[in-house]
């Protein structure tokens, strides 16, 4: 039997027990007495282990990854099972599920996206590359929309393209920015380590003494700091940037040094994906979303800063080289690497980020940062510096 065939059946299997979930009870005992009839619920566990290894394995790229998180989806020992094979982005350098937005990116491999930047809405779109020669087929990941305030900007960061905003229980995290433009700070919405502390804010209270939504996230956790360097004198160059992770230690970056890496959303972001039950289990606790790696005082955290860009003298321009990833000039572009202790820089570009068109940006990173810490970092990017320029 083809995969093709193999994963209509699960399909087939699937939508069924979904179009009639909404039925009464006793329509329900129906469907789930069929679910457990079907040859696919009944498969034996090493036979069902093979095939959903099969399917992960051939499916390696989106939009044909989508039938990965189809199979787990379709029952509990399904989930369970695929769970199991799909290994995080740290080690396969692919993001399949959610929760892999918060886990930190591949040690061998670079994981290679885009932003989309809609300037009406002032919103950002992030995609998982599927191809190096367009930038229409990505896989979504996130999306972002810059909120104006009087003293500061806030770029709330979702998992739902379509409502962005932090009264949604999409909601993951915020990107806000000082007056200027020249320190921000990165909130998560949920701890990465049992040594965080909320941060309370205005709007922090607001969500919960208005009640968006009973599952909203409110919570503050900082776990980046990013400072631009002021150009006061108003001299041409690039910016220098600075930034902290709080919540890596400067060892991720040797080898085999950990970085902290969430398992499991939230209870409140686990109802963002009703269809993926994937992420719904009663024993979901606060505890399972937290890593056991945090920075101690004496190991330091991670710093990174721009790589330095040298100065072209035939083109009369600052360079730097992305391997073909960047074509427009733009102050935006920046590569960042490690600082180490004693003041030098990690050869290895941890993050890169720069312009290909008017409004669309490549964004590559990999271990020990994360898809949604590297997202945040290149919105600062896009934030108007009153002192920087």
């Amino acid at each position: 039997m083809s995969f093709r065939s193999i994963l209509q059946d699960m399909k087939d299997v699937k939508y069924s027990f979904r179009s009639r979930s909404h039925r009464v009870v006793q329509d329900n005992l129906v469907v789930v007495d069929a679910l457990k009839q079907s040859c696919w619920a009944n498969m034996r566990p090493e036979l069902l282990r093979e095939v959903l290894i099969r399917i992960e394995t051939s499916e390696s790229t989106w939009p044909p990854r989508r039938n990965v998180v189809a199979c787990a989806g379709v029952c509990r020992s399904w989930r369970d099972t695929m769970k199991d094979i799909v290994k995080t982005p740290e080690i396969s350098g692919k993001l399949t599920f959610p929760i892999s937005v918060k886990q930190p990116g591949s040690r061998d491999t670079i994981i290679q996206c885009y932003i989309k930047r809609h300037r009406g809405n002032q919103t950002y779109y992030l995609f998982v590359s599927s191809s190096s020669a367009s930038y229409d087929d990505g896989k979504f990941v996130l999306a972002a929309k810059k909120c104006r305030r009087p003293t500061c900007t806030d770029y709330i960061i979702s998992l739902n393209p379509e409502y962005v905003s932090k009264g949604s229980s999409a909601y993951i995290g915020k990107l806000r920015s000082n007056f200027l433009g020249t320190k921000f700070t990165i909130y998560d919405a949920q701890p990465s380590d049992a040594g965080a502390r909320i941060v309370r804010s205005r709007s922090t209270r607001l969500v919960e003494s208005k009640q968006v939504s009973p599952r909203a996230p409110a919570g503050n956790y900082p776990v980046a700091h990013i400072s631009y360097e002021l150009n006061v004198l108003g001299h041409r160059g690039p910016r220098k940037m600075h930034c902290i992770m709080d919540n890596i230690p400067v060892s991720a970056i040797k080898p085999g040094g950990l970085a902290p890496t969430q398992t499991e959303f939230l209870t409140s972001n686990v109802d963002s994906f009703p269809s993926i039950p994937f992420f719904r289990s009663k024993s979901i606790r606060v505890g399972n979303c937290q890593s056991e790696v945090v920075p101690n005082q004496q190991e330091g955290r991670l710093n990174l800063r721009n790589k330095a860009p040298r100065w072209h003298e035939q083109l009369q321009c600052w360079c730097l080289n992305f391997n073909g990833r960047v074509t427009v000039a733009s102050v935006k572009n920046f590569q960042l690497v490690a600082s180490l202790e004693d003041g030098s820089e990690h050869e290895s570009v941890i993050l890169q980020f720069g312009k290909v068109g008017k409004d669309v940006f490549t964004m590559d990173y990999h271990y020990p940062i994360s898809a949604f810490q590297a997202f945040a970092i290149c919105l600062s990017s896009f934030d108007t510096k009153i002192a920087c320029e």
